[in-house]
């Protein structure tokens, strides 16, 4: 599931009709984008993360004089020689100013008071983009919210630890865009006391590290986690990826040895080390909870004190509604093509010599299939759905759960990675939304998805109950009949197994 994010055109004639706004550090021009929104984009919140400040933390925008002109995108990490991991388009665009947000507001008056949705795109922290046209689409304005699409440091200059250089340097570009949607969204009608925080895959990640995040708490009311991993990784891997980059690079894995280097040759020296983590060993730190990225939030001791299971614990973000879910076959689609003497290998086996030995024959009984079927869900369960398991299970607070599982009108009618997205937006004709979902996608699931992550933004409910991991585990199962019904099941059965088996005295934990 690749996509090569193409390079826009910095040249693209501005769009008619104008409106200016008043920032903390200057006023802003948007431009009218279709019957329902006005949008301001490339708003830089930060200084350029060059030179200096490559590898420190971010570094709010000094004042401009005039108005600014954002009626096109700004630069962003992403840049035209990186492979993108998802099906979404996702443009690159040139230039040093990469730390911006994209406004889209049907009301620039400062009384308006409309929630607020400020999104943090995924791309597994390597990869993304905050200017899809799936994010310009104009739906959720049309709805009466705000969007923030927001910009972020990628792979080894955001989250890379670096001798001499502060940690979690992506997760301060997230705090800092939060600061200024705090301080300014109002003057594009949105209220700072009803912002969302939501993102999809890594930015479901993104999501739970900010909601396990202390310092983050008054920055935002709610949050939505869509198809998340793990959400903390561990700081020593880390450590090893950003040694293994500079010994590929010939340098020591200092601030100063690496802000030297071309981030062209940074960025090859991580797609050469990421080609060499997947191994065996690698799949059963995922069926355990293990980050499925080399680059990604770490515990610091600092802005992140604890992972989500010991915030959840202590009841860090237990006021924050959360809507979380994820997709009944995200990563199957990578073994369709695997050779027919797969299949030929025992599920049990296979689950085995892929780094499964504990539990593994309550594993199988609770997924059945042909070899590579079983080996497909073992991954969407390690990267994914266990994620969302254990948040279920530990949350405190308000926690609505959703199960996508709408089969595409691909061959193999799987539910992959991604295919959530174009109706959560309800873009359906949007630009390679096909790739995702086949010819003709039903538009009522679009309006029925749509229609509850407006609610859940502007009310912090959805249509259905909440999730009780003690009682009722209600969760919405979008199909083709959506229903309200009882979700991950088999999940949260195998996650309490798992924490039965590495904790034998804690029984209690079995009761999934």
């Amino acid at each position: 599931m690749t996509s090569t994010p193409s390079t826009a055109d910095p040249d693209t004639p501005e769009r008619d009709g104008s409106t200016v706004v008043q920032t903390t550090a200057g006023a802003v021009r948007g431009t009218q984008l279709g019957p329902h929104q006005v949008a301001f984009l490339g708003i830089p919140y930060a200084e350029a993360p060059t030179g200096e400040r490559r590898f420190g933390l971010p570094v709010p925008h000094e004042p401009w004089e005039g108005v600014r002109d954002t009626t096109r995108y700004g630069a962003t990490p992403l840049r035209d020689y990186m492979t993108g991991i998802t099906l979404i388009p996702e443009p690159s665009y040139p230039g040093d100013e990469t730390l911006t947000v994209n406004v889209f507001t049907p009301d620039t008056t400062p009384d308006a008071a409309m929630p607020v949705l400020v999104w943090i795109h995924g791309g597994g922290f390597t990869s993304g983009s905050p200017s899809s046209p799936w994010y310009e689409t104009g739906s959720f304005p049309r709805d009466g919210v705000v969007v923030v699409s927001v910009s972020y440091r990628l792979g080894l200059d955001g989250f890379g630890v670096i001798d001499g250089a502060p940690g979690n340097r992506a997760v301060h570009d997230w705090m800092l865009a939060l600061e200024w949607v705090r301080d300014n969204i109002a003057a594009f009608g949105g209220d700072p006391e009803r912002v969302t925080i939501g993102g999809q895959s890594a930015g479901g990640t993104a999501v739970l590290t900010l909601l396990a995040t202390p310092r983050a708490q008054p920055l935002f009311a709610r949050a939505i986690a869509e198809s998340p991993g793990a959400s903390t990784g561990d700081r020593a891997e880390v450590a090893v990826n950003t040694s293994q980059v500079a010994t590929q690079l010939g340098i020591a894995a200092t601030r100063d040895a690496l802000a030297a280097v071309p981030e062209r040759d940074v960025f090859d020296a991580q797609q050469t080390v990421q080609k060499n983590s997947m191994t065996l060993t690698k799949v059963r730190q995922l069926m355990n909870g293990a980050s499925s990225m080399p680059w990604t939030p770490v515990v610091d001791g600092d802005l992140i004190p604890y992972t989500l299971a010991d915030a959840f614990d202590r009841g860090i973000g237990a006021d924050k509604p959360l809507l979380i879910g994820a997709n009944a076959t995200e990563t199957t689609a990578l073994l369709l093509d695997a050779p027919g003497a797969l299949d030929l290998l025992p599920p049990t086996l296979a689950l085995r010599l892929a780094g499964l030995g504990r539990n593994v024959q309550d594993y199988r009984r609770l997924t059945p299939g042909r070899t590579r079927w079983v080996l497909g869900s073992a991954m969407t369960d390690a990267v994914f759905r266990f994620t969302v398991a254990r948040a279920l299970a530990s949350k405190m607070g308000e926690v609505y759960a959703y199960d996508f599982r709408l089969p595409s009108a691909l061959p193999h009618h799987l539910t992959g990675h991604c295919m959530e997205l174009p109706f959560v937006w309800d873009c359906l004709d949007g630009e390679n939304v096909e790739a995702s979902t086949g010819k003709n996608p039903p538009q009522g699931v679009a309006d029925e998805m749509h229609a509850a992550w407006v609610r859940f933004i502007s009310t912090g409910s959805a249509p259905w109950s909440a999730f009780d991991p003690d009682g009722e585990r209600w969760g919405q199962r979008y199909d083709r009949t959506s229903r309200a019904e009882q979700v991950f099941d088999r999940e949260l059965t195998l996650v309490a197994l798992d924490t039965v088996s590495k904790h034998p005295d804690h029984r209690g934990a079995a009761t999934a």
